[in-house]
């Protein structure tokens, strides 16, 4: 049966890459100062100055704003002024200091699946920034434990189950990223709610999860979590009498 349920931080708990979108809006248009956006396919070069800083900078703002420096010199060919990375740096700063704004139903939600579960956040990103809008959120007396982590893979899940003497086939994870959220538990043998947000960050969006996948369901809102894993429950439940499941030792 379940014994764990884990929650995302950013764009589950709360709005986070409306942020980030803007800010890369109001990049594009510094950029396109000096060159022809078009021709230059700007975003592609983003993304791969992202996911090449990815192991240098982690996740978050502020390597979201070293690429965006590196990306603006490289794609002007040095044209791009100081003022201008300024401006960008100033983007940046805005992004860290956004207000935490609760997604609508998710406080209960939260509160609804913590009354017959422990539930847990795991957030992945700069620490100082998530441990913010954590504090910001107002929802941290909900989970048992909260983890900050660098990467949101297999790795990562398996240290959190294993502080809680848990097998996966016992943990669901509820989150809006199939990529970090929900693949890495379900490749482990664990559960997962997805709950899609309206705009992901197109590296969330590379997976390798099938659409009929059987050890997740999908929901379109908050309110609906607490069925999905009361759902998930009875089959974990099943597989278990069934003897699909192992015995409560550690990972």
């Amino acid at each position: 049966m379940l014994q764990l349920i884990g929650f995302d931080g950013d764009d589950t708990l709360w709005h986070s890459e409306g942020y980030y979108q803007q800010a890369q809006a109001e990049f594009a248009a510094i950029v396109g100062r000096h060159v022809d956006l078009a021709d230059q396919h700007l975003h592609e070069h983003m993304l791969a100055s992202e996911r090449r800083n990815l192991q240098l900078f982690g996740y978050g703002a502020k390597g979201m704003t070293l690429s965006m420096v590196e990306t603006a010199i490289e794609i002007t060919d040095g044209r791009i002024t100081a003022a201008e990375i300024h401006q960008l740096v100033q983007l940046g700063k805005r992004v860290l200091q956004h207000p935490v704004e609760l997604l609508p139903g998710i406080r209960a939600a939260v509160a609804a699946v913590a009354e017959r579960h422990p539930v847990v956040l795991i957030t992945k990103g700069d620490l100082f920034h998530q441990e913010k809008k954590v504090a910001q959120s107002g929802l941290a007396g909900l989970f048992r434990r909260i983890e900050i982590v660098s990467e949101k893979d297999a790795a990562s899940y398996r240290r959190v189950l294993a502080e809680f003497a848990l097998q996966p086939a016992q943990f669901a994870m509820v989150g809006n990223s199939l990529r970090s959220d929900i693949e890495p538990v379900l490749r482990l043998g664990g559960w997962g709610v997805h709950m899609p947000y309206h705009v992901t960050w197109a590296h969330e969006l590379e997976n390798g999860l099938d659409a009929d996948e059987q050890r997740m369901l999908t929901v379109a809102a908050p309110a609906d979590i607490p069925v999905a894993v009361a759902q998930l429950g009875a089959l974990a439940a099943a597989q278990d009498c069934a003897g699909g499941a192992s015995s409560s030792k550690p990972v």
